[in-house]
């Protein structure tokens, strides 16, 4: 005994249910995938800078806040701390980059600024935001 389709599938015709279903699940995916990138950290606002470049190369980071805490990699640290890592800086050559919020006093970056001269470190970059 033969029985008969009752649904005609006509050629050209695609049923689109699954292709939603994906996409709806990659969207889902997606939205609950980027609320949770979080980046720890120092909140620092950096002055602006016309005239600033990218370095690419990996170094060490002194970060100043605005009410001007000094951190050393994410690691606060005091005056004495700072002259002698600036030291093992000089030996080895590490390019060092300041992250001074744009409220931290300029005298604070500028005791830094000599800190590194005083120790010997050759390479200091200042960072900017765009």
């Amino acid at each position: 005994m033969k029985f008969k389709r009752r649904v005609k599938i006509e050629k050209g015709m695609v049923d689109l249910t699954p292709l939603v279903n994906v996409f709806f699940l990659l969207f889902i995916f997606f939205l609950f995938t980027s609320s949770f990138i979080f980046q720890p950290g120092i909140k620092v606002n950096l002055p602006k800078a016309l005239t600033s470049e990218v370095i690419q190369q990996e170094g060490v980071v002194i970060t100043i806040t605005g009410n001007d805490k000094v951190y050393l990699n994410e690691r606060e640290i005091t005056a004495d701390e700072i002259a002698s890592n600036l030291r093992l800086l000089a030996k080895t050559g590490t390019p060092l980059l300041i992250k001074a919020d744009s409220k931290a006093s300029l005298g604070r970056v500028v005791e830094i600024w000599d800190m590194c001269r005083n120790e010997g470190v050759l390479q200091v970059n200042i960072a900017t935001g765009k």
